[in-house]
């Protein structure tokens, strides 16, 4: 796929975001502070997002922003991907998944089977305005394969529909279409994006095997998943330093105190730290580089960051941060389930561990 750096790596070093980006973010910024954040309590009520939402969404054109311009797509790298994911996930990380009808199962997709695979799966699902597409990984679920068949049972997975299942096992890649139940559950965390309990039995659509694509794919769910965690992380980052800013304690803002202060810039640090460690990943990524062990560390990052944040924002908050008329339950709510997906952080803590020795093994470091 196409890639388009944040900058011009072969003039003046800038920072800034190149004008494609720029207006891209800008459109997602205005449809998420329009759109998403003063629907936030009712897609969480009605476990899932309106109609009306929906339709404003799919008018940006988000669907088809890493799809190949041989299938109608934008075909934007990671840079884009993550960078649009923060600024949704800043207005409702739930409903940002329940609107990316496809989600990271495009990266298993295009990892193993590429444009013919995306072609043949992914279109259909766009074609479809209800149509979407749900993301397994085998270490996620109990799984039982028997000549062409699967049988599995998932105990969480933030969706409540999906016409076509994608797994992701550590050396191969599966799809299926037919044989797929939910189980609506009590979700504690993205509820906008529903929660079930995902059972599977039937014949698989698909196959795949590679080691290699797996690894790919994977380092992209992370980033993926991250990037999502990065924007409830700068919302809860804002809001609680604005919250300070306002709230007057004994006689001055509560910001104002030292001990607040301090910890507002150790909680900016933090989020500022990972997201660093993600835009490299995926700079890396868009330029053809491995990044297995970035991702999986940015992942970690984020995870790690949002340990410390989420919990340090709502006592900012004090009483009213545990209180629904504020956005800082949610946060903390919603980091703790989105640190769930991907795999989980144990699993990236090793696989960065592992990838960064092989690495000083093979450079002799």
């Amino acid at each position: 796929m196409r890639a388009t750096p944040l900058s011009d790596r072969t003039s003046t070093v800038s920072f800034a975001l190149i004008e494609e980006y720029e207006i891209l973010l800008n459109s997602v910024r205005a449809f998420a502070g329009e759109k998403l954040r003063p629907n936030l309590r009712a897609s969480e009520a009605d476990r899932g997002v309106s109609g009306e939402v929906r339709i404003a969404f799919n008018g940006l054109g988000l669907d088809m922003l890493q799809l190949p311009e041989a299938l109608g797509g934008a075909a934007l790298g990671m840079q884009a991907r993550v960078l649009v994911n923060r600024e949704l996930a800043k207005a409702d990380a739930g409903a940002a998944l329940a609107l990316d009808r496809i989600g990271a199962a495009l990266f298993v997709l295009d990892a193993f089977g590429g444009q013919e695979a995306l072609e043949r799966f992914v279109l259909p699902v766009l074609s479809s305005p209800e149509k979407r597409v749900a993301l397994v990984l085998e270490d996620d679920c109990t799984l039982d394969f028997d000549d062409g068949r699967i049988k599995a049972t998932l105990p969480w997975v933030p969706s409540e529909t999906a016409d076509l299942v994608v797994g992701l096992g550590s050396d191969r890649a599966w799809a299926m279409d037919t044989g797929i139940a939910f189980l609506p559950i009590r979700g504690a965390g993205l509820r906008a994006a529903g929660a079930a309990e995902l059972q599977l039995e039937g014949p698989l659509t698909a196959t795949w095997s590679s080691r290699d694509a797996a690894s790919d794919a994977l380092a992209k769910i992370r980033l993926y998943i991250a990037s999502l965690l990065a924007g409830v992380l700068y919302d809860a980052v804002e809001f609680s330093r604005a919250y300070g800013m306002e709230r007057v304690v004994f006689g001055r803002p509560v910001a104002h105190h030292q001990a607040m202060a301090f910890l507002m810039v150790d909680m900016h640090t933090a989020i500022e730290r990972a997201w660093l460690l993600i835009e490299e990943a995926a700079c890396r990524m868009d330029f053809g580089e491995a990044a297995h062990a970035e991702a999986a560390a940015a992942f970690v990052e984020a995870v790690e960051a949002s340990r410390f944040i989420g919990p340090n924002a709502v006592q900012i908050l004090g009483g009213h941060g545990f209180m629904a008329d504020f956005p800082m339950e949610k946060a903390m709510r919603e980091s703790r389930a989105l640190g769930l997906l991907a795999g989980g952080v144990d699993r990236a803590r090793e696989d960065a561990a592992a990838r960064l020795l092989q690495q000083r093994l093979e450079t002799g470091n």
